[in-house]
């Protein structure tokens, strides 16, 4: 339920509906959340259950930055396709979520609460499994949201807002 609740509002709902958005392929978009989050979450589990509050650093805090930023410059390119739909099969499609998913989870504070949630309780499976959950639940409503306000929203003002917003949170965090 932390993870879930921590999620709503967060960039990773916008990087859900814009990955929807841009490649109008729900169901691989969903897969890749979920790889993506089982991976990145199982190194923070790991990490939370091996090293407990040995991993505080202002680092995480520039990675997380600079992963916003990023995130911001790539929505603002449309891919080389007609229009601003992308057409790119299942795989690619998988790929791209599960790469642009994991490096926007680096140093989240979903990230972070499965670490200390690990640390705290000690148990790598059930921790992992409930962020997990955690994440889905509020992520695949975004991807379905998404992919339906394709049909109607025009992709450019989504790319727009997407980046624009992803630039707000990489400046607020490298300033905090």
């Amino acid at each position: 339920m932390v993870v879930g609740l921590a999620e709503i509002g967060d960039k990773t709902q916008i990087l859900s509906m814009m990955l929807a958005a841009r490649f109008q392929r729900p169901v691989p978009i969903v897969f890749g959340i979920l790889v993506a989050t089982i991976a990145n979450h199982a190194v923070a589990g790991l990490a939370g259950v091996l090293f407990g509050s040995l991993l505080n650093g202002g680092w995480m805090r520039w990675v997380l930055g600079v992963s916003f930023l990023g995130v911001a410059v790539w929505a603002l390119f449309p891919d080389k396709a007609s229009g601003d739909v992308v057409s790119l099969g299942r795989g690619k499609v998988f790929l791209a979520t599960v790469c642009a998913f994991f490096c926007a989870e680096i140093g989240d504070k979903t990230q972070l609460a499965t670490v200390g949630l690990a640390a705290r309780f000690e148990h790598f499976y059930p921790v992992v499994i409930g962020t997990t959950l955690g994440m889905m639940l509020a992520n695949v409503p975004a991807v379905l949201l998404g992919h339906r306000a394709a049909e109607w929203l025009p992709i450019r003002a989504i790319r727009l807002t997407a980046a624009i917003a992803f630039a707000a949170l990489g400046i607020a965090t490298l300033a905090s």
